[in-house]
């Protein structure tokens, strides 16, 4: 099949032709000659019907087909759905090969200071198509902000943030994801205090208002916490040796899990998450200062309701240093309350029989510290507003290329009664 270029070119000898013909048969006085030449004539123009025909199609099939590019690169189609550039042959390929196709035209990307007229027409088609974008300035065109680290660096980021921080995790407290930012709250109740009561042969029921269910609500926000831009030279870009993509989400989802951990654990609630240890409220103060006696654990247990206790997510919280001084404790029978846990049979640690998180937000042991969280963590909501974000910015620093990350999310305690905390005289 002839290009759209080529058409366009026979056309135009055709329109010669058809010319040369037409004067000529002005030119001639030969009846016969005239005959042949206007013969010739029109087999030129119906030769030019055909070809224009041609190109009218191959102009329209190439006007949808610039339209079609336009539409995917403005929607930034995510997942399995998206067909990514210099792919044409019909080609079935999986996730996971789309996703290292797209890391690789962003690294090379990278090792060329973010100067796209360098890289090849297909890496260039691959990441204005896209795997997964997310940005730190507006969506929808490049000038915002340039193009995004591919979906593998986003998975990283959560999990080393799991790594760091046990608030953050889903598997400890209870996720609420969001695709907005809105504010919401969720209405919230305690009728553990009320109870029925005997009523005789003939009475009236009571009817004082005392047995009204009273609400309360709890309000989610969506506060952001962002790092500080990480710039990579230029030389670092083109001579790296080892794998720059990795290092760079392993220290930015450190610096986000750090952040965000601190904040769910101590956070004031004031402009910040309400963190756990500020919203649990005091189970039991320890008679010292500085010392927790076996009694007083056990007692400190038995203040959250049994309710709670048998949750699957019912645990404990606290420092690594207070971690060591509570596997010292022993029982009246000299047995350590603190036992070992069996890997191979995925059993964790437990502390008077209930799991454990290690969280070096929570105060340490100390005058007026709340020192030990314990109860269902299940009650404790960490609302996240999508996932993190990791943004790249070339233009503002040329020729280094800047990254940084962001993340929206709160957090708050919808049950008091759900979580207590241990405080030190």
């Amino acid at each position: 099949m002839p290009t759209l270029t080529e058409l366009h070119e026979t056309r135009g000898r055709l329109v010669t032709q058809a010319r040369e013909a037409l004067d000529a048969i002005t030119a001639n006085t030969d009846d016969a000659r005239t005959a042949e030449l206007e013969a010739r004539h029109d087999t030129i123009m119906a030769e030019f019907d055909k070809i224009e025909a041609n190109i009218k199609r191959e102009e329209r099939h190439a006007q949808i087909e610039a339209q079609m590019e336009e539409r995917q690169r403005r929607n930034r189609p995510l997942g399995p759905d998206v067909t990514t550039g210099g792919q044409n042959d019909g080609e079935q390929r999986t996730d996971e090969q789309r996703q290292a196709e797209y890391r690789d035209a962003f690294m090379a990307m990278l090792r060329e200071g973010g100067d796209m007229g360098a890289m090849t027409t297909e890496q260039r088609q691959l990441l204005r198509a896209g795997y997964q974008e997310l940005r730190t300035q507006t969506a929808g065109t490049n000038a915002a902000g340039g193009y995004t680290v591919p979906v593998q660096m986003a998975n990283d980021i959560v999990q080393v943030m799991k790594d760091w921080g046990p608030m953050y995790d889903p598997g400890i407290t209870n996720e609420v994801s969001t695709g907005g930012g809105n504010q919401f709250t969720i209405p919230t109740n305690d009728d553990t205090a009320n109870t029925a009561s005997a009523l005789a042969e003939g009475a009236d029921l009571t009817d004082d208002g005392s047995g009204d269910a009273v609400f309360g609500q709890a309000r989610f926000d969506a506060y952001v916490d962002a790092t500080p831009w990480v710039k990579i030279s230029f030389e670092l870009l083109q001579d790296s040796a080892f794998d720059i993509q990795g290092f760079i989400s392993g220290a930015l989802g450190e610096r986000l899990g750090r952040r965000a951990n601190a904040r769910l654990t101590t956070g004031s609630g004031v402009n910040q998450p309400n963190g756990i240890v500020t919203a649990a409220p005091v189970g039991i103060t320890a008679a010292s200062a500085v010392a927790i006696a076996s009694d007083e654990l056990i007692t400190f247990q038995h203040s959250v309701n049994q309710a709670y206790r048998r949750s699957p997510k019912a645990r404990w919280m606290f420092a690594d240093s207070t971690l060591a001084v509570l596997r010292k404790l022993k029982d009246g029978q000299g047995n350590y309350l603190w036992q070992m846990g069996d890997i191979r049979a995925g059993v964790s640690d437990m502390l008077l029989d209930k799991p454990y998180s290690i969280n070096d937000d929570v105060p340490a042991i100390a005058t007026g510290n709340k020192a030990i969280i314990f109860g269902d963590f299940s009650r404790y909501w960490v609302r996240k507003v999508g996932g993190p974000v990791i943004g790249t910015v070339r233009e503002r620093f040329w020729p280094k290329v800047g990254l940084a990350g962001l993340i929206r999310y709160d957090g708050e305690l919808v049950d008091a009664a759900a979580i207590k905390a241990l405080k030190l005289a």
